[in-house]
């Protein structure tokens, strides 16, 4: 299951190098000096039917140095995840985000246990050796307000927040989009913008999902330049058919160039569903993003 298929369920139930880097507030920083941000690969995207260990090393083999994971781990053991991780080192990959997908923030009335629920995720996130946690807004509830479940983002991310940096970690607060999720609360990065900034919190930041908000409302390089300061992480696919960029729609060539002028230094993750061979699909997406902020070394 990715966090896709969870969110639309009726209950809502670099150019990266091989180092490893080191720890800094209030995310991730910057792995080679010569590349324009991180490259990640989100792993659900990547050969679904093989076991975890080789799908790593499809990503390696691309070229990336990190991955995400969405519920990969679930049942895993306290020996699977020691096994696990001592592989993921030798391949030389972080894992630079995880996905919360159980439970939402926009409910009023779900604030004391989404708190709950997050902190004893951030254990697991510990476990994974990762500082960045996605979290979702949850659905759209009947008989409550769009202010009351505003503000309910707001508060609860304040609160989850709180507790997230004294783990030095970081929430990913994520836009999807209608079509993919019509009763999904937050489709619009221009209210997830006004959310983050009013938390108020360096260890809450903006998951911002280019392939979502192009269906949702467009438009994406002005926002992401109106609010670099609140991005913790960038999703890369192109529209329709989330296949990898130059598919579609989108001009990554522009956006990626964009990252680089404004010096993101987060991630951008490959979250493509490739349309040929997965490696050489990942390869290509890297070798875009290397080119488009080429122009600033040159």
């Amino acid at each position: 299951m990715n966090r896709r298929q969870f969110a639309t369920g009726a209950a809502f139930a670099t150019a990266c190098s091989f180092t490893r880097p080191a720890t800094s507030l209030p995310y991730l920083p910057q792995v080679h000096a010569s590349a324009p941000f991180k490259l990640s690969v989100m792993l659900w995207t990547v050969h679904k039917e093989l076991p975890f260990e080789q799908r790593m090393e499809k990503v390696a083999e691309a070229g990336y140095g990190s991955i995400e994971l969405v519920d990969e781990f679930k049942s895993w053991s306290e020996t699977k995840f020691k096994r696990m991780a001592a592989q993921r080192r030798a391949m030389g990959l972080t894992i630079d985000a995880v996905a919360a997908v159980q439970k939402g923030v926009a409910d009023p009335a779900g604030t004391d246990v989404y708190v709950s629920y997050l902190s004893e995720f951030l254990d697991t996130a510990e476990k994974l050796e990762t500082t960045g946690v996605i979290v979702l807004s949850g659905n759209r509830l009947e008989r409550v307000s769009q202010t009351a479940q505003h503000n309910s983002c707001v508060e609860t991310l304040k609160r989850a927040g709180d507790a997230a940096a004294k783990r030095n970690m970081t929430l990913l607060f994520e836009n999807i989009d209608q079509e993919e999720n019509p009763q999904y609360y937050l489709t619009s990065v221009a209210e997830g913008f006004e959310i983050v900034r009013k938390v108020d919190n360096l260890h809450v930041r903006l998951l911002y999902d280019f392939y979502h908000e192009q269906i949702s409302e467009g438009n994406l390089i002005k926002k992401l330049q109106e609010n670099i300061d609140l991005v913790g992480l960038v999703h890369v696919a192109d529209v329709p058919g989330r296949h990898e960029p130059g598919t579609g729609e989108i001009n990554y060539t522009s956006i990626f160039r964009k990252l680089a002028e404004l010096k993101y230094d987060h991630f951008a993750a490959m979250e493509f569903i490739p349309s040929g061979d997965p490696v050489a699909t990942l390869r290509s997406a890297r070798e875009l993003a290397l080119q488009a902020g080429a122009h600033l070394f040159s």
